[in-house]
């Protein structure tokens, strides 16, 4: 054979080979080479930090139960957990959780052709619709909760509380004709809440194809079913049926809710509940909470021993050194007899006179460490925005900010609470009033056009509605009130809106104010300037632009 080709290049040298190109797996290897620092698996900051890929319900449903019970121990024990739980409930449900009843009168007469369904049938079904819920949900016989504890808001702020801790806010809508009659319930429809913890795969198996943490599914991942313990792992007076499930379908063949499962979607294909909202968090507050008791027991140990006495021998050490403890001895009760016979006084108060080679030590009070308070508002900084709350409003202190800070904090607060009223409204609280309007629209009296479709086809339409909560409130009332009133006038705002951010019905806001000024009208008392008069009780002409005196 003959001696290879060798190509030279310009210069007369031979031309090198190009390196070999890596392959796609020894590029994935070495993340060294990566483009991106966030891939590299040699840094010394990220070398052990190797994180698996996993499904949306494989992250949680294997490690649920056990997530729960800590963020629950927690929210038990921990003040600033509970303060957080309770702070989110009272803003987003309060006292008074209630539909405003707005059917879509525009979709209906689009579908129906009927002009019977306009604005004026809309506002009078609304008001009817309304008075009706009233007598369901505030009936004292409380018989629109299946175990007859809870009135309809109260079940509402349960349900969310369990979403805020466990992820998931469950419930069974039950349809109990028995319990309807002269004197006891109107309705049938009754709401039982579930514990999520009844939520799970038969025989706690492992999530398949058509099973994902107690949820039933179909082909498309959509829930079909769930499955439901008979009882509490924990009730051990119910062993039996602890280990019996139920798959309870999701809906009725009609379409009416069996079960209504609501919780925050964080991925794609996801069945269950992500833990609640200190997941991200529980450790640090978890090590908050020891801090907190370490800090304290010190401070204890500081103001119960303020000062000691200092001997200058050590009774079995020197016994060891010299053998012999017949002037240890003496030494010591001489010392003992001192104390117990010295009375000296001055002014009622004792001299503090020692015994020959005895000295008073004072303990430095070092607790509470000098940077714990801010030690401690970084960490409740990090869970306020965890938990999507102002720090203010995690620690009750509002002595470090001023007006500004404080409105633009709660602003940014209020979005977040908005949101999850929304989220929640929609995912738990809509679907169960809808399912009380079905049944109401069959035995009570609504005006309804001629020809008016039924109300399970059109159920969208019908039970549109806005969920009214407590008033959002105000930093400063003057200033916030004269805003609204500018932002009503120069068309940037509604009534119904500025209504609504303080938990009003702007209707019956306007009713009750036509009442009170007619009433003003017939006691001969002047109606005051609020309601847009005069003295004499006239509505003075509305003045224009064009008007001279307007500047």
């Amino acid at each position: 054979m003959g001696n290879p080709v060798r190509i030279l290049g310009p210069n007369g040298q031979p031309i090198q080979s190009a390196p070999l190109r890596p392959s796609r797996a020894q590029m994935l290897a070495s993340g060294g080479n990566s483009p991106y620092d966030a891939a590299d698996i040699y840094g010394e900051h990220v070398a052990e930090w190797r994180p698996y890929l996993a499904s949306p319900d494989g992250d949680l449903n294997m490690y649920r139960d056990r997530i729960v019970s800590r963020v629950r121990d927690l929210v038990r024990n921990d003040g600033w957990a509970s303060g957080s739980v309770t702070r989110i409930l009272d803003n987003a449900i309060g006292g008074h959780f209630w539909p405003s009843f707005k059917p879509d009168y525009a979709a209906l007469a689009a579908y129906t052709g009927n002009k019977g369904f306009d604005a004026s049938w809309a506002a009078e079904f609304g008001r009817r619709a309304g008075a009706h819920y009233r007598s369901w949900a505030n009936d004292p016989g409380k018989y629109c909760d299946a175990a007859r504890c809870l009135n309809v808001t109260q079940q509402m702020r349960l349900g969310l509380r369990h979403k805020l801790i466990d992820g998931d806010a469950l419930a069974q809508v039950l349809y109990l004709p028995k319990r309807v009659g002269y004197g006891k319930a109107r309705y049938g429809t009754a709401i039982q809440l579930i514990d999520p913890d009844r939520l799970s795969n038969p025989q706690l198996r492992f999530d398949t194809q058509t099973q994902r943490g107690g949820v039933e599914v179909d082909e498309l991942g959509a829930a079909v079913g769930y499955w439901i313990r008979r009882a509490h792992q924990g009730d051990w007076w119910a062993a039996a049926d602890s280990v019996r499930w139920d798959l309870i379908p999701r809906e009725t063949e009609w379409g009416r809710p069996n079960i209504v499962h609501d919780f925050d979607h964080d991925r794609a294909g996801q069945h269950r509940g992500g833990a609640g909202i200190f997941a991200p968090v529980l450790q640090r507050m978890r090590m908050l909470a020891k801090y907190d008791a370490t800090e304290l027991d010190s401070a204890i140990i500081n103001a119960i021993f303020g000062a000691y006495i200092e001997s200058p021998f050590d009774h079995q050490l020197v016994e060891q050194a010299i053998g012999d403890t017949t002037d240890l001895s003496a030494y010591q009760g001489a010392r003992s007899s001192f104390h117990d016979e010295r009375r000296t006084m001055l002014g009622g108060s004792r001299l503090p006179i020692l015994f020959p080679g005895e000295k008073i030590n004072a303990v430095a009070a070092e607790r509470p460490n000098g940077n714990f308070k801010e030690f401690e508002a970084t960490f409740l900084r990090n869970i306020s925005a965890a938990t999507g709350q102002s720090p203010q409003q995690v620690s009750n202190n509002y002595s470090d900010t001023n007006y500004s800070s404080m409105r633009a904090a709660l602003l940014e607060a209020w979005k977040t609470l908005h949101r999850r009223v929304l989220d929640f409204s929609a995912g738990f609280a809509q679907p169960i009033v809808s399912s009380w309007l079905e049944e109401s629209m069959d035995i009570d009296d609504y005006p309804l056009p001629s020809g008016a479709p039924e109300f399970m086809e059109c159920r969208a339409m019908y039970s549109r509605c806005d969920w009214m909560g407590p008033g959002r409130g105000w930093v400063d009332p003057v200033d916030e009130k004269k805003g609204a009133v500018l932002g009503m006038d120069a068309g940037l705002s509604t009534l119904q809106r500025e209504c609504a951010e303080q938990g009003l019905d702007y209707e019956e806001v306007l009713e009750q104010r036509a009442r009170e000024i007619n009433r003003f009208k017939e006691l001969g008392i002047p109606v005051p300037t609020w309601a847009g008069m005069n003295p004499a009780g006239e509505v003075p002409a509305s003045k224009t632009i064009a008007d001279p005196e307007v500047t």
